[in-house]
């Protein structure tokens, strides 16, 4: 058998129903194969695009998004979606066609060492040198990439030994040489799990801090029996939202730069956190030094590399979130009744009374965007999976728009990658055809992937872009405003009639200029079988609050200017 046809088949046995990318010379066996197999491939219009469609497909179904493209520039335009999923701890299968081995460092046409290049950004990469080792690095590579904590992977493929013939064993034992990727332990220990509840019983004014781990993990039920059980609000870092309903009553809001600033006031206030699946990034906490003084702080996650890195914890538990939460809970609720009312509850609600949202007031008559995506929430399905692009349109979606179930919500976060948005929305509509996909999108970020309107069409994925439109990089220019008086360089652009742009694509597009039109316009989308672009106008000024400026206090909360 070929190594090309290897492959194939080793993609089928993994499970693997679509992928996404853009054939080119070096990798034309692989493809040639898959037009004989059951496979669905979805051709984007630009690699980036590829992987950012893989990432959607993988943070909507916790399994593998399978990006595959050519050598040289097909693979190095796949470098911003790998990283943009290393950040996040997003699974993916990235394949990458390669010169011939003889030809590799000889600068050959379209050679690039992608190896070397994406090592710092994937969990595990390896170049196939020979046909018979196709199953096992195939395999190899799924396993890598779902094993907690889960994350992108590659394989780098050379035309010879896609072409070559070799026998092949599908049933080949992967276990010993997967163990260095393996967590050291997924269960907590009797005298952790003690410890652990010792401190949560002691603390009177406890707080939980869930992160994108809850989430991998499907930890939401256990997370919620012991909040539930205890009465322990709760707090999501970004890449949290979604981990718990947030509509529940023990939730709080998202904490750090952008979050609510009835979260942010009160985290001081704590005398134990307890953090879930989270790395304590820069933008959560802000300063890393003192932002909770008299609070002790549990830390629970898979990755031990993570404990203790960014902020000192009293209590570093290593292991699988929902294991570890169960085994809290099952001793909780062995040592200690239901609580009813406890009044540090009543002090979380009264912060959550007091530190209500306030719009400054504008010029003109401008769509807030506070305001119509708490009324998108309201016309859209509970399960409705949400994108969002970066910058201004991320944020408001962050702190205005309730997210009801996990996975329902696709963000990059980490690396904070503009034109993310709109072909991750294209994957999660793979991914989940029965759902409604909405990318929450700024101007800015959408001119940096509208070309996949094309895919869209072209593949019938009927995904919906409201296009927040302030005719500028939006949120730099609030940091323009905010932090260099005013001096706008390089933010503010001339941008196409976005209705008219999709329609050239043969979308659907509008353009809606009050919040009733919007609603209209989305809900004419939800019934189409085409894309549909919604052009949105907002203030050009219009910036998003609250927001702690960088390097200050987590307190330090900035509502009006």
């Amino acid at each position: 058998m070929s190594g090309a046809r290897a492959l194939v088949r080793g993609l089928e046995r993994e499970g693997v129903k679509v992928t996404f990318g853009i054939i080119g010379g070096s990798i034309m066996p692989v493809f040639d194969e898959i037009l004989d197999s059951d496979i669905r491939h979805i051709t984007m219009r630009h690699e980036q695009g590829a992987a950012h469609a893989a990432d959607g497909y993988a943070r909507v179904l916790g399994r593998p998004g399978v990006a595959i493209t050519t050598s040289g520039p097909g693979a190095t335009n796949l470098v911003t979606g790998i990283a943009t999923a290393y950040m996040d701890s997003s699974p993916m299968v990235a394949i990458t066609g390669q010169v011939p081995t003889y030809m590799v460092g000889k600068m050959a046409f379209q050679e690039t060492d992608i190896i070397g290049v994406t090592k710092p950004i994937t969990k595990w990469n390896y170049q196939i040198r020979t046909p018979g080792e196709v199953p096992e690095a195939v395999k190899m590579a799924f396993r890598i990439s779902t094993m907690p904590r889960t994350g992108p992977v590659l394989l780098d493929f050379p035309k010879d030994a896609q072409t070559g013939e070799a026998e092949m064993d599908f049933e080949v034992d992967v276990e010993q040489a997967i163990t260095p990727f393996r967590p050291p332990k997924l269960d907590a220990c009797p005298e952790e799990v003690k410890r652990a509840v010792d401190m949560i019983l002691s603390a009177e004014r406890p707080v939980f801090l869930v992160g994108g781990g809850v989430i991998a993990s499907s930890a939401t039920g256990e997370l919620l029996a012991i909040a539930e059980h205890l009465l322990i609000p709760i707090m999501a870092t970004f890449m949290g939202k979604g981990a718990v309903p947030e509509n529940h009553p023990l939730y709080v809001g998202n904490l750090g730069m952008h979050g609510k600033v009835a979260a942010n006031k009160l985290l001081p206030e704590t005398d134990l956190i307890i953090a879930v699946g989270t790395r304590w990034s820069d933008r959560t906490v802000s300063e890393f030094e003192n932002f909770a003084p008299e609070a002790k702080i549990i830390h629970i996650d898979i990755d031990p590399k993570e404990v203790g890195k960014n902020v000192k914890v009293d209590l570093g538990i290593v292991g699988d979130a929902k294991r570890v939460l169960a085994a809290i809970y099952g001793e909780i609720a062995r040592r200690v009744r239901r609580r009813e009312d406890w009044p540090w509850l009543r002090t979380v609600q009264e912060f959550k009374e007091k530190y209500r949202e306030e719009f400054p007031e504008l010029d003109g008559d401008y769509i807030r965007p506070p305001e119509l995506l708490k009324e998108l929430r309201k016309i859209l399905p509970v399960d409705s999976i949400i994108a969002t692009e970066v910058g201004q349109n991320q944020m408001w979606v962050a702190l205005y728009f309730q997210i009801l179930k996990p996975r329902t919500f696709i963000t990059s976060g980490g690396l904070g990658t503009m034109g993310f948005g709109f072909p991750a929305s294209i994957g999660a509509k793979v991914a989940r055809p029965d759902k409604v996909v909405v990318d929450i999108a700024g101007d800015g970020s959408f001119m940096m992937s509208e070309r996949e309107l094309a895919t869209a069409v072209s593949e019938n994925i009927p995904v919906i872009t409201l296009v927040l439109n302030n005719s500028s990089l939006g949120m730099v220019a609030q940091w323009q405003r905010m932090f260099f008086n005013r001096r706008y360089v390089g933010t503010y652009i001339k941008n196409p009639d976005f209705d008219k742009l999709a329609r050239v694509y043969g979308a659907n597009g509008v353009r809606a200029e009050t919040i009733d039109e919007v609603l209209k316009a989305v809900k004419e989308g939800m019934e189409l079988d085409v894309p549909t672009v919604i052009d949105v106008p907002i203030h050009p000024e219009d910036d998003v609050l609250p927001m702690v400026p960088p390097g200050e206090h987590i307190t330090k909360v900035v509502t009006r200017y």
